[in-house]
């Protein structure tokens, strides 16, 4: 069972609906919030939390302390974030403040259910826009400061390159023998 939880009645409505008709298979219920849900006397452990949170910034000290304590409440049920942009900062402050997966407002409800069962199944989901996004800027700022007086030490030029190659901070940080929080500073 997926748990959507937003605050507006009338999107959560037409989410719960437009999931519906897409996966038939899926089995989703809607709040206004998980305190809303916890009080309710029928409740069944979701296999998935999806939080809608609009135009809000996920970077809000707010919406990260609401993510959290989702995952506080609800620890072994990943959390999946809907937000009204694919700006790949929220998208990786989401995941560090405990979302397992990230869904952009922008895609459509065959790719967000696709995301949905992804984290249900223990995957992790992030759009490739933001992602791609990204890699020109770090593209362009390569070419721009590359060479020795360029913006990055040869450290961090290295976990760059990596990144723009798709990798993953664990593998990052396994390939170039540092710890995953170092390749987090370097990013």
């Amino acid at each position: 069972m997926v748990l959507l939880i937003d605050h507006r009645a009338l999107n959560r409505d037409c989410l719960v609906r437009s999931l519906k008709a897409s996966n038939a298979d899926i089995d989703i219920r809607g709040v206004g919030s998980l305190d809303e849900w916890l009080a309710a006397s029928d409740q069944e452990t979701p296999t998935v939390i999806v939080l809608t949170l609009h135009d809000r910034s996920v970077r809000d000290e707010h919406c990260c302390a609401l993510i959290r304590d989702i995952r506080a409440r609800m620890p072994g049920c990943p959390l999946v974030v809907v937000a009204d942009t694919d700006d790949l900062a929220q998208m990786l402050k989401a995941l560090e403040c405990g979302a397992q997966g990230f869904i952009p407002s922008s895609v459509g409800i065959e790719v967000a259910s696709e995301a949905i069962r992804l984290a249900r199944a223990g995957g992790v989901f992030l759009p490739a826009s933001g992602v791609l996004a990204m890699r020109d800027v770090i593209e362009s700022m390569m070419r721009d400061n590359s060479g020795p007086n360029g913006m990055f030490t040869p450290r961090e030029a290295e976990v760059v390159e990596e990144l723009r190659r798709g990798k993953a901070n664990k593998i990052i940080a396994y390939e170039l023998d540092l710890c995953q929080s170092t390749v987090k500073v370097h990013i």
